[in-house]
């Protein structure tokens, strides 16, 4: 984590041989923002990470896209 950056909300979330971390963090200047970890496991001991993160301003429709997406995944 970036120094002066606080992390506001952590959740970890298993799936087999691929882990997903969900973070709310805050930067030094009071923006907020998550970001979504995945960690896969690909040999012994070694793991591929891929992040991305998601700013306050385009958070709700990012949800909303995940949540359409969910419904027709389900």
């Amino acid at each position: 984590m970036k120094e002066g950056t606080k992390e506001l909300f952590k959740r970890m979330v298993k799936a087999g041989r691929r882990t997903y971390f969900i973070s709310v963090k805050q930067t030094e200047s009071d923006k907020k923002y998550v970001t979504v970890t995945e960690s896969r496991l690909v040999d012994k001991n070694k793991f591929d990470r891929f992040n991305i993160m998601i700013f306050a301003d385009k958070l709700a429709e990012v949800v909303t896209a995940l949540q359409d997406a969910y419904a027709v995944a389900v």
